[in-house]
């Protein structure tokens, strides 16, 4: 008999590789090849993995896409068309628990092995690409996931740089309460929906396409926070931000400052302290926090792409 765990996670996983992930151009071009496959984490938990790989012209470098909090890998598949139009090689890997991955869906044991499993993936395509510059990109808490990879020194010697869009370096739970008591009710009810822990109604994208598209998505976690992953968020961005001065990867953090979900105070914050050489940020007036997923989303993907670009010439450069 299978667990409901697995069920659910089998269904997920299903619906995942019918995401059509391919795109054709004006005069029925296919610009790149996609495909899915599994990766096994730390914990041996099998993930979810898509590519997108431009089928003519040498690779610039590769980028690989952290997602955020609730959502997938899937989701990010217009900018993958927009970066290998550019001659990028776009990797991307649902979390544990998020997507097409093993674990219950929203439930997340711990950030720890998110940010090994991140590593651990770099690292395989590292050694497939050996020669190609490769580039980590986390939105949200994905991009808290991708700076703490990115302070061990064996993953930042793989990395060119990297994107933070919206990253939650300074989180703060819904009510002091929350934080009293999640370090022990993660130990004793990890799994339990904290529905008081929800920044309910809080936009998210200033273009209503785009939310019903998430929120009609079976596979964004749309239920209450569990609390083992709310606890897993407050550490890590702890961690972080007491950590700011220690950050030497080269980066570009990127935040709306509408944002009320992640804090456009702390990428500032995270841009003036870091010992990084090779850092940037860039402030949107009035945008929210998916800034992939705003009304100016192409935009905000142009900006990503010319810094990749200008990092991958300061490389050649030296």
């Amino acid at each position: 008999m299978l667990r409901r765990e697995d069920e659910d996670t089998m269904r997920r996983r299903a619906l995942a590789e019918d995401l059509k992930m391919g795109f054709e151009t004006d005069d029925g071009e296919v610009p790149c090849r996609w495909s899915t496959s599994l990766f096994f984490g730390v914990k041996r938990n099998a993930l979810f993995c898509r590519s997108w790989i431009p089928v003519s012209g040498e690779l610039k470098g590769i980028l690989i896409i952290i997602h955020g909090l609730n959502e997938h890998s899937g989701r990010y598949a217009q900018f993958a068309r927009q970066l290998t139009s550019c001659n990028f090689g776009v990797y991307a890997m649902d979390w544990i628990g998020h997507g097409g991955s093993d674990g219950l869906h929203g439930y997340v044991p711990s950030l720890d092995h998110v940010v090994a499993d991140t590593g651990a993936f770099l690292e395989k395509i590292k050694l497939e690409n050996p020669t190609v510059p490769c580039f980590l990109f986390g939105h949200s808490t994905g991009g808290a996931v991708v700076l703490k990879a990115a302070s061990y020194p064996h993953i930042e010697a793989m990395l060119e740089g990297i994107v933070l869009s919206a990253p939650a370096l300074r989180v703060e739970p819904a009510h002091p309460i929350v934080g009293a008591v999640a370090p022990l009710f993660s130990l004793v009810v990890p799994k339990y929906q904290f529905k008081g822990a929800n920044k309910r109604g809080v936009p998210v994208s200033r273009d209503p396409a785009a939310l019903l598209a998430k929120y009609s998505d079976p596979l964004v976690y749309t239920g209450p926070i569990r609390v083992r992953t709310g606890h897993e968020i407050l550490r890590l961005s702890s961690y972080l931000k007491r950590n700011f001065k220690s950050v030497s990867v080269p980066f570009f953090v990127l935040h709306g400052t509408g944002d009320k979900v992640t804090d456009p105070l702390a990428s500032q914050d995270l841009y003036n302290e870091a010992a990084s050489r090779f850092k940037d940020i860039k402030l949107y007036e009035g945008l929210l926090h998916d800034l992939l997923f705003e009304l100016e989303r192409d935009e905000v993907a142009q900006d990503i792409i010319v810094w990749l670009e200008k990092k991958l010439g300061c490389s050649i450069e030296k």
